[in-house]
């Protein structure tokens, strides 16, 4: 895997990196390729002050010339794409091309900030009194808690740490200790852009390495305005309220449970593609994953029969050989998860088709498997479940209305898709009385999603939105000033106050 070579294109020598507490394996091979020293909670804490005295001094300095900062970060992106894009497929599992699109949307996010920084707009508002102006302005907000995931392990960061950025904040990242590699490889590119920039202040970034007390940890101190934290939603349960306990922000990206509506009138070809890449990429562990297929029973048996050809034929093995699909999960625990999701499907009716361990001689330390579908009598109790592996649960439909209530009749909200040719159901999907998702797609797939809009869903995924659109106001406080250019003082709701009341 040149692990060791990898690593030195960061300054990173693979044999200093032999002598912490956590052990990190590639789950290409299960080899463990470093031991990294973890932070403690005392550590953290310190390193939240220096992120608060980097923040003093960096809101003072104007929005474009802190774009500058990310422009930079984003020149050393492009230096090192596939470098940090092998890093990402060796520590994560990713194959090489999803490894390398994923920094490509660290390179976009990074220009999508850089034009943003010269449009932090407030508004203008009118007025009841006579002679005054409203208007609000947008101002930094503080240190910036990260918390991400293993599946994302840089991309994340950098929807959270290119807007913060410019938006002057400080950041402190604490990445899944899955996958640290790629977050210490990150923080170096970045203190390269800073060296070029000149003027920064230090600790403008920074990431802390260890497990979930280093992120209850960014939780509970007050001086992180804002923690943005990626995971499961378990995960979500147990951090909100302790940064609600003191008031902080919180915005959460949390489970998917994605679905794709394929209508009696869809693209079949254009479909089966979609469904494809949105089920077994990144071996089902994206959130934004096809999980659910609600299919019409007018072409059911057709699409299914493609299906189960086309995933027969997904290549299955190291992500780093050349024509690779599906690499392999995470861990043993996601396979034991997936293994668990299967035989309660089977208890509850479905027919499983796939799902067996795959490579175990040639890699007895990982855990490859082939995509599993299972075709499901109705949405039953595990299929409401979200399983972070390639399952795939086929049920049928009728009408469209029933369609869309399957569609949004399970807790989490995050993507969603309809394949169709007829306009009043992509319409009605995209309506109030649609997708309850936060992204709703027609005629593409759940996942895949670009910079330029707010990526986030509703209900147990959390609410929150990164990425583009408007999402940079989670990165700041909003004031509105009141300006009195007249020579008198009335006030609003034509209230009189004083001798002549």
């Amino acid at each position: 895997m040149n692990i060791d070579d990898v690593l030195a294109e960061f300054g990173l020598d693979a044999t200093r990196m032999q002598n912490g507490s956590l052990s990190v394996r590639s789950p290409i091979d299960g080899t463990q390729v470093a031991r990294l020293a973890e932070h403690s909670t005392a550590d953290a804490h310190l390193a939240i002050d220096a992120a608060h005295t980097a923040f003093m001094a960096w809101r003072m300095v104007p929005a474009p010339r802190r774009g500058e900062l990310v422009r930079l970060l984003g020149d050393e992106l492009r230096a090192h794409k596939q470098g940090l894009g092998r890093l990402v497929s060796i520590e994560a599992g990713k194959i090489l091309a999803e490894g390398a699109g994923e920094v490509q949307e660290m390179i976009d996010i990074c220009d999508f900030a850089v034009g943003l920084s010269r449009q932090l707009h407030g508004l203008t508002i009118a007025s009841e009194r006579p002679g005054h102006r409203m208007m609000e302005t947008w101002h930094p907000l503080g240190v910036v808690g990260v918390i991400s995931a293993f599946n994302f392990p840089v991309a994340v960061w950098s929807w959270n740490a290119a807007l913060a950025l410019i938006c002057g904040d400080a950041v402190v990242w604490k990445p899944s200790e899955k996958t640290p590699l790629t977050a210490l490889a990150c923080q170096v590119l970045f203190n390269r852009a800073m060296e070029k920039f000149g003027d920064a202040p230090a600790n403008l970034s920074q990431v802390l390495i260890g497990g979930r007390e280093i992120g209850q940890a960014l939780a509970a101190h007050y001086r992180v305005a804002l923690v943005s934290a990626t995971g499961s939603t378990r995960m979500g349960r147990e951090l909100s309220p302790i940064v609600a306990a003191r008031f902080g922000r919180c915005l959460l990206e949390l489970g998917g449970n994605n679905a794709i509506i394929v209508g009696p009138t869809a693209d079949l070809d254009m479909a089966l593609r979609g469904i494809l890449f949105g089920a077994v990429g990144t071996a089902g562990q994206r959130c934004t994953t096809t999980r659910r297929l609600i299919v019409h029973e007018s072409v059911a048996d057709e699409l299914l029969g493609r299906l189960k050809r086309a995933y027969s034929s997904a290549r299955i093995g190291s992500p780093l050989e050349p024509g690779t699909l599906v690499g392999p999960l995470i861990d043993r625990a996601a396979y034991d998860g997936m293994q668990a999701a299967l035989e309660s499907a089977r208890q509850q009716g479905g027919k499983v088709v796939g799902g067996e361990r795959r490579l175990a001689d040639q890699y007895p330390q990982a855990w490859y498997v082939s995509p599993a579908l299972v075709e499901m009598p109705g949405q039953t109790k595990v299929v409401l479940q979200e399983t972070f592996a390639p399952i795939l649960y086929v049920m049928r439909y009728t009408t469209f209305d029933e369609a869309v209530e399957m569609q949004n009749g399970v807790p989490q909200g995050l993507s969603s898709a309809v394949f169709t040719n007829d306009l009043r159901e992509a319409e009605w999907f995209m309506s109030a009385a649609g997708s309850d998702c936060g992204i709703a797609n027609v005629n593409i797939g759940t996942s895949g999603a670009e910079i330029g809009g707010a990526f986030g869903g509703e209900k147990e995924t959390g609410g929150g939105r990164e990425s583009g659109s408007d999402a940079w106001k989670a990165y700041m406080r909003r004031a509105t000033n009141t300006v009195n250019f007249s020579r008198e003082l009335p006030l609003a709701q034509g209230i009189k106050f004083g001798s002549d009341t």
